[in-house]
Formats: structure tokens, sequence, C-alpha cells
């Protein structure tokens, strides 16, 4: 379980098949600022809002392993570059976005990134699937980043990134027609699920 509240910006250095006959992609990855002191092998770390476990660490980077199903249906995780990092909460820490799975529900389309001062209006269309999880004023995971929704017309969605958000994120990298990786909120998920609940019986 994650917060959303991203640690570190990091990066991808390297991807390599491994050498097992599987399918399945080892990335290397710089922790930049993310300590990896207290990461053991087996850890989770949240990749651009993708829940991965750590097989391999040295001192300043980490090996995941990404299956074919996860590259299929997330973003970012398949080419080098820049992506946001977090650690696996503790049950003693502070839950200063809201609780993330790193379970990521599906990809959406960035339709605008303009500046309102210094900060950004960032506009996204999100499939049309997930339109009924996400409501005005609600949590929302995009690339890992717990955000508050401002606006919410159809599958379209607009949040205010603030300058601390810009800097201490890979969402200052975004423009017209990004694609990122969206994970709906846990309780509209399980509310969806008890509603439904007389169906499935």
């Amino acid at each position: 379980m994650f917060s959303g509240i991203i640690a570190a910006i990091g990066r991808i250095t390297e991807l390599a098949p491994r050498n097992d006959g599987t399918p399945t992609v080892r990335l290397t990855v710089d922790a930049g600022r993310l300590g990896l002191d207290d990461v053991a092998l087996g850890d989770s770390i949240a990749c651009n809002g993708v829940c991965l476990t750590v097989v391999d660490k040295r001192d300043d980077d980490f090996c995941v392993d990404v299956s074919p199903e996860t590259l299929a249906c997330t973003i970012g995780l398949d080419v080098p570059g820049e992506i946001n990092l977090e650690k696996a909460l503790r049950l003693s820490d502070r839950l200063g976005g809201h609780l993330v799975s790193g379970h990521v529900d599906g990809v959406g389309e960035v339709l605008r990134f303009d500046p309102v001062g210094d900060n950004r209006l960032l506009e996204i269309r999100a499939p049309e699937a997930l339109a009924k999880y996400i409501a005005r004023k609600g949590s929302i995971t995009v690339n890992g980043v717990s955000l508050t929704t401002n606006t919410v017309s159809g599958a379209c969605f607009a949040i205010n990134l603030i300058p601390h958000t810009l800097e201490a994120t890979t969402l200052g990298n975004l423009q017209q027609g990004s694609r990122v990786n969206l994970e709906i909120d846990l309780i509209a998920r399980y509310v969806e699920r008890m509603l439904n609940c007389d169906d499935a019986v």
C-alpha cells in the first residue's frame, strides 16, 4: 500500500529480457534521492504508480521484473526515462495523500497542460469505463501521484498542479497528448462492489 506522496524522481536506465526464456523484462532503476538502506529484496516500490517487487539492489539502484501484462496496461515502464518513486507504507507512517494500491486501472490522455500563474491546469481524459469512479473533489492517482480533482465532465477531469508538485514529480514534464497511468480511489471501487453485490449472487 502507498500514499501517492512521491519520495523521489528515479530513472529507468536499462531494460533487458530475462535469461530464463520468459517474456518478462527486468528494469534497472536509478533511485535518485530515494534512500535504499531500508529496502530489502522482496519489498515493494511504486514506479510511476505501478507496484513492483525489488529483485536486486545495489547502493544507488534497484531492479524489478515487469510482466508483459503489466507493460500492456501501463505507460512509462517500457523505455528509459524518469519515473516517480515511492516506497511502500509502514503502518506507522502518515497518510499524506490517500490510500493507493499501486494497481493501475487504466491509461489516460492529457488534453490540456496550461500555465495558470505559477500553477498548471492539467486536464485528462480517462477511459470511459473509469468515468463513474471519478468524482469532483475526489482523489485520483496520476503516475503514482495522489491528486484531487477540481472538475469532472464525463470521463474528463481537471486538476490544479502547484509548483511543489511540478518540481517534486515527473508531472512537470507532461504535455498535450501525453499518456498517464491512472488509479481510481479505492473507496469508490469498494462502494461499487457493495452496491452491486446482490447482482453477483
